[in-house]
């Protein structure tokens, strides 16, 4: 059974969040109810949450709903308000797994407490500081832990707001095979018109869960609305799912192996960008100084080193040579480019 949450990205009002809570609550399989109070804006001066009585409209919906309900904590007394209120289920931030001194402050603060405690992965795509954090956590708290998948910060994310890169949640669950890894579709694609597809996809590979942004009026959210969707588009979406049978066991499905292959392209992409990102800066200095571009001894020197550190790879030594010939000719490419340039 799939671990189905979904709510706003921020409370906004009571209004909003008893509207949209009651529209969710008829959607089958729809477990829990999530909502911001606390947000951890990038910058000031933007909406920051409505703060405390924004728990006041949680433990309503929990009155008026069979939802259980969730939200962000980012310090000790988030936590204690949150105990304070009756709030079913905790998570921590992107931005707070970077950081384990505050992690390890949450931890403290949880000592005994039993209750459900998701963990969203770091902003930047280091695995250990995720797998550091649910240690953390469940060295102290008594509750089940859960950790959330959504996405991460590249220079450069393609379609997405936040790159999925399986590769990293798929490696956590090999790590932890007994925790549920929950999919955050609506962070890794920050425009509604993906969730549908990055949810099927964490389906496919096996992971446990959906944790959706859905709000009564994304038009007019405060926060993040380009990435919500309705609750008869959540309806919809959940309707339209393939679940595959036994896709949470089948962690090493040929789905999960491809999703795999996805992420290593992934990083072949951004490398190459990085790489000509230098081609870029060699061709300015070349300019400058009037050196040619084609520097034939380098290349040859090139192609000799890469070929001599594919040793042992049992990889033709032709497909080696012709990667990086061609590679050599995108750079001689842009570099040329610059050199015309005024």
């Amino acid at each position: 059974m799939l671990e189905l949450i979904a709510g706003p990205c921020s409370a906004e009002s009571k209004e909003q969040i008893l509207s949209t809570a009651k529209e969710i609550s008829t959607i089958a399989g729809i477990n829990w109810f999530r909502a911001g109070i606390w947000k951890p804006r990038t910058r000031p001066n933007h909406f920051e949450g409505v703060g405390v009585k924004g728990l006041r409209w949680l433990s309503e919906v929990k009155k008026q709903t069979p939802l259980k309900v969730m939200t962000e904590v980012g310090t000790p007394s988030h936590i204690e308000k949150c105990l304070e209120y009756s709030i079913d289920g905790l998570w921590i931030g992107a931005r707070t797994t970077t950081n384990p001194f505050y992690v390890q402050e949450l931890a403290e603060s949880l000592k005994g407490v039993n209750i459900p405690i998701f963990i969203k992965n770091p902003l930047n795509p280091d695995i250990k500081l995720w797998v550091g954090a649910i240690e953390r956590i469940k060295s102290c708290c008594n509750g089940k832990i859960f950790a959330i998948h959504r996405g991460f910060s590249f220079a450069d994310n393609g379609i997405y707001r936040q790159t999925p890169y399986w590769k990293i949640p798929i490696e956590l669950k090999r790590i932890f095979p007994d925790i549920s890894i929950i999919c955050d579709p609506s962070h890794i694609a920050g425009l509604s018109c993906l969730v549908k597809d990055i949810s099927q996809t964490a389906i496919n590979i096996g992971l446990n869960g959906l944790m959706i942004e859905v709000h009564n009026n994304p038009n007019i959210a405060l926060t993040d609305k380009k990435q919500q969707i309705t609750p008869y588009e959540l309806k919809q979406l959940l309707e339209e799912l393939i679940i595959p049978n036994n896709s949470i066991e089948k962690i090493n499905s040929i789905k999960t192996l491809r999703a795999e292959i996805d992420s290593l392209d992934f990083e072949l992409l951004d490398i190459l960008k990085q790489r000509m990102n230098l081609a870029i800066e060699v061709a300015k200095r070349k300019k400058e100084k009037n050196i040619p571009i084609l520097q034939i001894k380098r290349l040859n020197e090139m192609i000799q080193k890469r070929l001599e550190n594919a040793k042992g790879s049992e990889l033709d030594e032709e497909f080696i040579k012709d990667i990086f010939e061609s590679i050599h000719q995108e750079s001689i490419r842009i570099q040329n480019k610059i050199f015309k340039d005024k």
